[in-house]
């Protein structure tokens, strides 16, 4: 286990996740703005949980965290530190079911804590297709900051998509973070 929040688990994934990611992916509505095409076959799921579950959250490159609740694969949140260790790009994708819910939000929220807090992290940003208003309000909703658009940017699954960029800076998530002092008597 990497995090505990009040009710998820942010961990490694395990051989057992491979059927429900297999399921989650596989929705056309999870996948749309995703970088993969549904459906997601099992055999290619168990490949990708396995390599997932040898990663390494400290080392550069993409780590994925198995989002659980209660035991169950809800989702998972991919993580790109850069080769400084000091900066990383946050991705997100949860069950179709479990959408709407807070799980995100708090998934999210509970690693920012575990990455700025703990690992000490200066940066995270993130970057969202510009029609995946959901996705850019839960970055808003979690404290990031947006900071730019590119137009017609990404060609994505056939077509120019563009692209919201956001950003999150340890000093800022430290202040926001902080409850404010009493004043003095």
């Amino acid at each position: 286990m990497f995090v505990r929040t009040e009710r998820l688990t942010l961990r490694r994934f395990l051989p057992a996740d491979a059927e429900r990611f297999a399921a989650y992916r596989s929705d056309p509505d999870v996948a749309h703005y995703q970088g993969w095409e549904a459906p997601v076959p099992l055999a290619d799921a168990q490949e990708t949980v396995e390599r997932f579950a040898g990663g390494d959250p400290e080392a550069p490159g993409w780590f994925q965290y198995a989002v659980d609740l209660d035991g169950v694969l809800i989702g998972d949140l991919g993580l790109n530190l850069h080769e400084n260790l000091m900066q990383a790009e946050l991705g997100f994708t949860l069950a179709t079911e479990y959408q709407g819910m807070g799980y995100a939000s708090e998934a999210v929220r509970g690693l920012l804590e575990h990455l700025f807090v703990e690992r000490e992290l200066h940066r995270i940003s993130a970057e969202a297709d510009a029609r995946n208003t959901a996705s850019a309000r839960l970055l808003e909703r979690v404290g990031f900051t947006r900071e730019g658009l590119r137009l017609s940017n990404s060609w994505f699954k056939g077509e120019w998509t563009d692209d919201l960029l956001f950003g999150y800076l340890r000093d800022d998530y430290l202040n926001r973070s902080r409850p404010t002092p009493a004043p003095s008597a």
